[in-house]
């Protein structure tokens, strides 16, 4: 059923066809089709003190503004990253900035942290655990949804400032949502991926980490890594994130590499620049995954995310050494079934 859609869907540009499919998502929320869904597939985990109904989550980038998390929930994720999230509100790149590669089961993105900014999500996701308390009875049996909170900088401020970005949004969600992913590794805002760099690491982290342990709870802080780091930056991550105890990292954001596709050459020319997401990265963030779990011996958790669309690559992911999985562009070639399928193969 959902192959036929997508040929539909697809005949649309991107960005058109996401709000036309959340929004039918969320009209069978709400005439009550998806209410009991989420039910059948609990396979709890836990995690960084957290219980995760299951190992399927939704990662950053799909649910930017937490415009969804009611509908995501009745498909199933055990968790949902929205963001990424800036202190003020963002358009992002210009349009059209996001494109299928069909032939390669890929995306390619420059979206630039488009965003309602981090004082509207909040309150949004506010109203919506206050709604979810009012139907207590429902989510406890359904399981509770992890929320994790995406944070960024806006593209207007330095990297020398990038630390009070990160700041601001941290304790605006803090009471919000159940843990953090830094992002300093999306290639669409310019100059962000410098920040990958030890020192610069080292003082947003730390500065968090502050923050987060004068709160009477302390959430989980992660990093989320870009796949295209040389040798020595990973094993700097990895090295900072063991010398100052990071929660995990989440392994990998897009790549701007090419790689071999099928797409041909001039329309990847024609796309030009942005992340590229989807099976082709599947492989390379399955070696990250692997090299992060073996060299720490498994004392960092890492959520995985790079090219999975089925029980096989989520498969992958965990024997690698994965705690837990999160889909994007699966999510997209393979539909709204795409966690049942998963859990159940699993």
């Amino acid at each position: 059923m959902y192959k036929l859609l997508r040929k539909l869907f697809f005949l649309l540009p991107p960005e058109t066809t996401h709000l036309i499919a959340m929004a039918s998502l969320k009209l069978l929320q709400s005439v009550g089709l998806m209410r009991y869904s989420a039910k059948k597939i609990n396979q709890p985990k836990d995690l960084f003190h957290l219980k995760f109904r299951n190992v399927v989550g939704l990662a950053a980038g799909f649910d930017k503004n937490a415009s969804y998390l009611a509908e995501l929930k009745g498909l199933g994720f055990g968790f949902v990253e929205i963001g990424t999230v800036t202190p003020h509100p963002q358009v992002g790149n210009e349009q059209p900035r996001l494109f299928r590669l069909p032939e390669d089961e890929a995306l390619i993105n420059r979206m630039g942290f488009n965003n309602d900014g981090v004082k509207e999500i909040a309150e949004r996701i506010k109203v919506w655990q206050e709604s979810q308390a009012n139907q207590r009875a429902d989510s406890l049996s359904a399981g509770r949804m992890i929320i994790g909170g995406n944070i960024g900088k806006n593209k207007v401020t330095t990297n020398e400032d990038a630390w009070k970005d990160y700041e601001t949004c941290f304790k605006t969600l803090h009471p919000y949502v159940d843990y953090f992913v830094v992002n300093v590794s999306s290639p669409n805002t310019p100059g962000l991926r410098e920040l990958q760099q030890k020192d610069s690491l080292r003082r947003i982290l730390r500065h968090l980490q502050m923050i987060n342990n004068a709160k009477s709870t302390a959430k989980p802080i992660l990093l989320k890594i870009s796949p295209d780091l040389k040798q020595e930056q990973l094993d700097d991550v990895i090295d900072l994130a063991l010398e100052i105890s990071l929660d995990g990292i989440v392994a990998t954001n897009t790549t701007t590499s090419r790689g071999i596709l099928v797409t041909p050459p001039g329309q990847l020319h024609q796309i030009g620049k942005g992340g590229l997401s989807g099976k082709p990265l599947r492989k390379r963030s399955t070696e990250i995954v692997r090299y992060i779990h073996e060299k720490t011996r498994g004392s960092i958790p890492v959520i995985a995310s790079g090219g999975i669309f089925n029980a096989e690559d989520a498969r992958e992911k965990l024997t690698a050494g994965a705690s837990l999985v999160q889909v994007w562009t699966g999510f997209i070639y393979e539909g709204p079934a795409i966690v049942k399928n998963i859990l159940k193969a699993l």
